[in-house]
């Protein structure tokens, strides 16, 4: 399975308070890019998940950002109910994917039980197939087919609109907390020079 990319903060850190310097970007993309269109969407604290799907194989491999990642034995449980092969043969006999999003509910995490008090759920962010990061209207129906949740859009505009966001503690779809942040990505979907995804993220506890 292939690892889920390293999001980027959005901005430099002051090395003695680790707080965002506003302004200094950490990348010229980001900088360049700023007063595009951005789509924000809720970045949830729980524990990232990887669900590959191998067409070949008629297998389901469940696993955390990394292979030596250890995965709670409740949230393993409710994958394997949410993933079983027979709906993945079913839906997508010929297409190989790997789903990336987030378990989260009671016990992940500190404010786990925010978002789910009596028990653990997965949210979907993001879905690979053969090399192509899915557009966001792909991922509802891949979601929509596998009956799961998908992380939803807060907003859309220029970065400093994420910012003002996040700055403001901007609710959680979830519930009456404060979101843990956001998830940034240009409507269209870029890559830097070296080939990675222009994406960025902003934690409230950023600011």
């Amino acid at each position: 399975m292939e690892k889920y990319p390293k999001i980027q903060s959005i901005y430099k850190r002051d090395q003695n308070t680790h707080k965002f310097l506003l302004g200094q970007y950490t990348c010229d993309e980001f900088r360049y890019l700023r007063n595009n269109q951005w789509s924000f969407t809720e970045k949830v604290d729980g524990t990232n998940v990887r669900v590959d799907w191998n067409h070949e194989t008629q297998k389901v491999k469940l696993g955390g950002r990394t292979d030596n990642a250890q995965m709670p034995v409740y949230l393993m449980e409710r994958l394997q109910e949410l993933f079983p092969v027979g709906k993945f043969i079913s839906l997508y006999p010929d297409i190989p994917m790997t789903l990336y999003g987030e378990g989260y509910g009671a016990k992940i995490q500190k404010g786990g039980g925010n978002y789910k008090a009596d028990g653990v759920d997965f949210v979907l962010f993001d879905v690979l197939i053969d090399g192509w990061w899915l557009e966001r209207k792909n991922i509802l129906d891949i979601a929509k087919k596998l009956e799961i949740e998908v992380v939803p859009v807060v907003d859309e505009g220029p970065l400093c609109d994420a910012v003002e966001l996040v700055k403001n503690m901007v609710g959680s779809r979830w519930g009456d907390f404060t979101a843990e942040g956001l998830v940034c990505k240009p409507l269209v979907g870029l890559k830097n020079r070296k080939g990675e995804r222009v994406i960025t993220k902003l934690k409230t506890r950023d600011f």
